[in-house]
């Protein structure tokens, strides 16, 4: 019996490089999948993120599996090569990507998944939520008390500093994406960068040495096995990381500093319409970026599978409570590399994997069950 064209063996989530990683995987195993992007073209996540982005890995890092990334391996991709790769990736693999199509919900009806875009309607034995938990930009309530007249970005938002009115800057946000955005805006203006410093790395990742020894170190052994789930050390390292986020990686204090960047405290609330800090000082900026994380944007998932945190209770990606149901591309959801391009696909091959034993268990039982069954006379 042909399947209807939304109805599948399993439907992703998400066309990023998680997803496509999942792809990759099922495609070996000749399943009927689909994956769902809510982009319009694969690769626009990277695509739409702030333009001199370059990635913190260096290109030999990051390929997914099944095709290096072009480029000189001890170079730094921009996020415009990225995106490119990530398309390129698809196609070479003929991955099902169908574009622009944006899930509104997912839910279950008797034993199969319903996933909702749109009018659209798809059903699957198995989903794959392949999606970071950095969905919805997280912006503080008294952002509203800001005068009408100072821009304000989030992250999400902000491409280049012509977006930008004439006049000083307030960066809250002091981790990787608010060091960086800082220090892009700082040429052409004065710039505040408020919070707490998250630490840094001890070394510059464009060294030789660093990209001899110290990247392949860390990216290989420390994140990839050492920092997992299963030792004691990772468990610590996950909690402090789910906290706080990552120490600052290709940026220094003493590159904030050069670059004129002042750096302040905490922005507590506003006074008069302008930004208030921990201190008691007032900033008298004409924008502010917001630099402050994002909620992981999962109400949309309409499955009773969520911790007190609304964060997914799941064991490896692989959601016990909803057979069938998994995650993927999550922060640390096995080890530090889990949300990283050289790591999703470990994790990949591991969801793909337990969903053809669980295919094949299913199998199984049903043959079982017909030959149990009472033969008429």
């Amino acid at each position: 019996m042909n399947q209807h064209k939304s109805d599948y063996d399993t439907i992703i989530i998400g066309g990023g490089q998680a997803g496509l990683s999942v792809g990759y995987y099922l495609k070996q195993q000749g399943r009927n999948f689909v994956i769902l992007d809510a982009s319009k073209q694969t690769g626009d996540v990277w695509r739409n993120r702030w333009d001199s982005l370059h990635l913190f890995t260096p290109a030999r890092y990051c390929g997914l599996d099944g095709m290096p990334f072009p480029a000189s391996p001890h170079s730094f991709p921009t996020k415009d090569a990225m995106a490119d790769y990530l398309e390129s990736y698809a196609r070479r693999f003929d991955l099902p990507v169908r574009s622009d199509t944006r899930v509104d919900k997912l839910s279950r009806a008797g034993d199969r998944f319903v996933v909702t875009a749109g009018n659209l309607r798809f059903k699957s034995d198995n989903v794959v939520v392949a999606m970071a938990e950095w969905q919805q930009p997280r912006i503080p309530a008294f952002a509203d008390e800001l005068h009408d007249d100072i821009i304000q970005l989030h992250s999400q938002a902000y491409r280049n500093p012509s977006q930008l009115r004439e006049g000083g800057v307030l960066v809250v946000g002091a981790a990787n994406s608010g060091a960086e955005i800082a220090q892009d805006v700082a040429r052409d203006h004065t710039t505040w960068l408020s919070g707490n410093h998250p630490g840094h790395i001890p070394f510059r990742i464009e060294t030789a040495i660093a990209q001899r020894l110290l990247i392949p170190f860390v990216l290989r052994i420390l994140f990839h096995r050492i920092m997992t789930v299963k030792t004691p050390i990772g468990r610590k390292t996950r909690s402090q990381v789910k906290a706080h986020g990552m120490p600052l990686v290709r940026t220094k204090p003493v590159d904030l500093e050069a670059a004129g960047i002042k750096r302040v405290s905490k922005t507590v609330g506003t006074k008069n319409g302008l930004p208030v800090l921990a201190d008691g000082h007032v900033l008298d900026v004409a924008n502010v970026i917001w630099c402050t994380g994002f909620n992981p944007g999962f109400s949309w998932i309409d499955l009773p599978i969520f911790d007190k945190d609304g964060e997914p209770i799941h064991e490896r990606g692989v959601v016990a409570s909803e057979p069938g149901l998994y995650f993927i591309g999550l922060t640390f959801i096995y080890a530090a590399s889990s949300s990283e391009i050289h790591g999703v696909g470990r994790d990949a091959k591991y969801v793909a994997d337990h969903i053809a034993t669980q295919s094949a268990d299913t199998k199984a039982i049903s043959k079982d069950s017909l030959k149990n069954e009472p033969h008429s006379a």
